[in-house]
């Protein structure tokens, strides 16, 4: 762009423009970034159903609404997972919920971390995935088990994830904050609880 100055200012204009030119897609992705981290001044939002539809990942975390439970929201997405499993089981085979299981892990991690970075909060309780997809991997493995080797499985399972200590301790430690590595210890810390929970109930059957 050509500017109506002198030719003494001509030069420096010209190059003071292409300087602001090319640092404009920097500006950008900075902006880009920026929006990609929790802001720490903003207060954290409660969760809702508004909330939840306003995004797939926030639909995914918060366990369809089971999240939204004003009680002990993890019990409600252990319970929520249970039902589900127990309604996919006749349409799948062991392998296709093997399937499932392992995509609902990867999935998990990101939409743990989309909606923790929304809702401001590193590891809000109302985010219920961890527990859904834990929940499922067990009773896959302790198929074919009845209802109450699954009820036996569902409270040790909420015990390890209440109490955490050992390897569920470690995993809740190690990853915090926003992000992908916050989104993966979310996700981690319910896979070390149902690492314990089948670690009983293995040493159950052998006894």
């Amino acid at each position: 762009m050509l500017l109506p100055v002198g030719g003494r200012f001509a030069k420096p204009t010209i190059i003071a423009a292409s300087v602001l030119y090319a640092a404009a897609p920097f500006n950008t992705m900075n902006l880009f970034a920026n929006n990609a981290k929790a802001d720490p001044a903003a207060p954290p939002r409660r969760p809702s159903a508004r909330f939840m539809w306003a995004h797939p990942a926030h639909c995914i975390a918060l366990g369809f609404g089971s999240g939204l439970s004003p009680l002990a929201p993890g019990t409600a997405g252990t319970l929520w997972a249970w039902l589900a499993f127990l309604v996919m089981t006749p349409w799948l085979t062991a392998l296709q919920m093997g399937l499932l299981i392992a995509v609902s892990l990867l999935v998990g991690v990101w939409a743990c971390t989309v909606t923790a970075r929304n809702m401001g909060v590193a590891d809000p309780g109302s985010i219920v995935w961890d527990e859904v997809a834990a929940f499922w991997l067990i009773l896959w493995l302790i198929t074919p088990a009845g209802f109450w080797g699954q009820l036996a499985a569902f409270l040790l399972f909420r015990f390890f994830d209440a109490v955490k200590f050992g390897p569920t301790a470690w995993a809740d430690r190690s990853f915090k904050g926003f992000g992908w590595r916050g989104g993966f210890g979310i996700m981690l810390d319910d896979l070390a609880a149902a690492f314990c929970t089948l670690l009983v109930i293995a040493v159950w059957r052998f006894w």
